[in-house]
């Protein structure tokens, strides 16, 4: 698939159950690479599995370290060692800054930013020691630029790119590179129920509301899921061996 091989590599992806995680998944997957999924719902995550994206699943909440520790064994026993981290859990919530309080901030950061955290501590001691790894974060064009009414998910997305960035210099002699891929809005569940409040609470068509969320993208549409996943691909590959510490836009052109 795309010409990169990653067979005999194991991954794991937050978040994979669904979205964006899930067809990361399945693209791993189709590149040769042993993939566990891992999130809250069991049900999607094991239809993650029966449909062939994924080879295994694990249980856990990004936000807990000592959970994510846990899942990481887990995962190990079953497939060995992980090579490749994707960091794909993460949520938003919208409101003017005003009615953000510290409580939003907190989640935002939790989900966000500790979600990428934690699952890059479970995994690196190995990937150093072995001499190859991939982390990988799913951040967002909101961890590089601003957008209004979301105050604390901007302010978490960029604290993700700082940390990519500071990592990566970290690890930059062992083996293992430090990205984020940074997606515009994309066709996702999540998008899709955000339209639907759109629509709820201000009346407007369908058509109106997603021209809110195109308008930013000079192609003038949502980026797709398979179109961030074979970001991901590529930076697992061996040609991306040089490639760490940096934040790449999937957004038509918006950044």
């Amino acid at each position: 698939m795309n010409g990169i091989e990653l067979q005999g590599r194991h991954a794991l992806v937050t978040g994979g159950g669904r979205g964006i995680g899930r067809s990361i998944a399945e693209v791993l997957s189709g590149a040769g690479a042993s993939v566990t999924v891992l999130g809250r719902d069991r049900a999607v995550l094991e239809s993650a599995v029966r449909d062939g994206a994924a080879h295994g699943y694990v249980v856990a909440d990004v936000t807990d370290s000592n959970s994510i520790q846990a899942a990481f064994h887990a995962a190990t026993g079953d497939r060995g060692a992980v090579d490749l981290v994707i960091a794909n859990a993460g949520s938003a919530i919208s409101a003017p800054f005003l009615k953000t309080g510290p409580d939003a901030f907190r989640q935002m950061l939790d989900v966000n930013l500790l979600g990428v955290t934690n699952a890059a501590q479970a995994a690196l001691a190995s990937m150093v020691d072995q001499g190859f790894g991939r982390i990988i974060a799913v951040a967002s064009t909101a961890g590089l630029k601003g957008y209004p009414y979301v105050t604390a998910y901007c302010a978490a997305k960029h604290a993700v790119i700082g940390f990519i960035r500071a990592l990566a210099l970290e690890t930059a002699r062992t083996g293992v590179t430090v990205n984020a891929v940074c997606p515009g809005y994309t066709d996702t569940d999540l998008v899709g129920e955000s339209l639907n409040r759109i629509v709820e609470k201000t009346g407007r068509s369908r058509e109106e509301a997603l021209k809110e969320f195109v308008k930013h993208n000079p192609q003038g549409r949502l980026v797709t899921p398979r179109e961030v996943a074979d970001a991901v691909l590529w930076l697992c590959g061996h040609g991306a061996s040089a490639i760490t510490g940096q934040a790449i836009p999937v957004a038509g052109g918006e950044i």
